[in-house]
C-alpha cells in the first residue's frame, strides 16, 4: 500500500464516485477522510501502529504518551520528528530514560483499529489495573453548560462537514468551545485534544470535554490520565465506561443531544 501524502495537514482526500440518483448513475468528485497508518516510536523502538487522520500528529503523540500513562508530563519529552515513508507516517520521540524503561517493562505491540476497544491490553489483569483518580470536582454548574456546548459542535467540525466521516473531542470553559479536534477514531481524536491542553498547559480543572461518539471504556481511561473531571457525549455510554467514570471519579453524562442528556454517575 503506498500513501497518497497529498494534502496530509487537510485531513481530507478527494476520490472519485459514481453516485446514483432518479434512476441515473453519474460520475462525481467526493471527499472522505483520510485513514492512514501512525506508528509511535519511543527511543528507536516502535510501540504502536494507529489508524488515524494524519493531521495534528504532533498533539496526537503528545495525548497518546500522556493518556496512556507512558508519560506522566511532557518535561520527559525531549525530542518529537514526524517522518513519512512510502507505506505510512511515524512520529519518532525521545523520552526520558526512566519513562523508556519501564514503557519496555510493559511494551505491548499493537495495531488500532477504527473503533478498537482493547487493543494493545496484553490481560484482563492489565485492563483491571488502578486508574488515576481526579484530583478535582467537576461544579453542577457544568451540567447547564453543556447543551450550548453540544449546539456549537457542528459548526466548528471541518472535516466532517466535508466528509461526514470524522469524530470530534472539544475542551469547552465556561460554555465555549475553545479547542476542537478531529479524527476518524474517537479515541484519536482525543488523544490530539488531549496533546493540545498539555502543550498549552490549560488548567484542565476549568473545563470539561464534549464528545461526537459514544462513552466507551478507552475515552474514559484518557480523561483519567489527564485528571478531567466531565466527559459529555452525544452517543450512548457502555457499562464499563460507567464503571471506570465511577472509580476515577469522572462526572458522565450522554445522550447529549438538544438541552437534554443523561447524568450516569455523579462522581462525588
Amino acid at each position: 500500500m503506498r500513501l497518497n501524502l497529498q494534502d496530509l495537514n487537510d485531513g481530507v482526500e478527494l476520490v472519485t464516485v459514481q453516485r446514483y440518483e432518479q434512476h441515473s448513475m453519474q460520475q462525481q468528485s467526493d471527499e472522505v477522510v483520510q485513514e492512514s497508518p501512525i506508528a509511535l516510536v519511543y527511543n528507536g523502538i516502535s510501540h504502536a501502529v494507529m489508524m488515524a487522520t494524519p493531521q495534528d500528529l504532533v498533539c496526537f503523540a503528545k495525548g497518546f504518551s500522556l493518556s496512556e500513562g507512558i508519560l506522566d508530563s511532557l518535561q520527559q519529552l525531549y525530542a518529537l520528528e514526524i517522518r513519512h515513508s512510502a507505506y505510512g507516517i511515524e512520529v519518532e520521540m525521545q523520552i526520558a530514560s526512566r519513562a523508556f524503561s519501564a514503557l519496555k517493562q510493559h511494551r505491548r505491540m499493537l495495531i488500532g483499529a477504527t473503533g478498537c476497544g482493547l487493543c494493545g491490553i496484553e490481560s484482563l489483569q492489565q485492563l483491571g489495573q488502578q486508574l488515576p483518580v481526579v484530583t478535582h470536582r467537576a461544579a453542577q454548574a457544568w451540567y447547564a453548560q453543556i447543551p450550548s456546548a453540544i449546539a456549537q459542535l457542528k459548526a466548528q467540525q471541518r472535516i466532517s462537514q466535508r466528509t461526514g466521516g470524522a469524530h470530534a473531542a472539544a475542551w469547552v470553559v465556561q460554555g465555549q468551545i475553545v479547542a476542537l479536534f478531529e479524527d476518524v477514531g474517537r479515541h484519536n481524536a482525543l488523544d490530539k485534544l488531549l496533546g493540545y491542553l498539555a502543550e498549552q498547559q490549560y488548567d484542565r480543572s476549568q473545563g470539561f470535554v464534549v464528545m461526537t461518539s459514544r462513552a466507551s471504556y478507552e475515552l474514559i481511561r484518557k480523561c483519567a490520565y489527564l485528571n478531567i473531571a466531565l466527559i459529555a457525549c452525544i452517543s450512548a455510554p457502555t457499562s464499563l465506561a460507567i464503571q471506570m467514570a465511577q472509580s476515577a471519579g469522572i462526572h458522565l453524562a450522554g445522550f447529549c443531544r438538544g438541552e437534554g442528556f443523561v447524568v450516569y454517575n455523579r462522581a462525588e
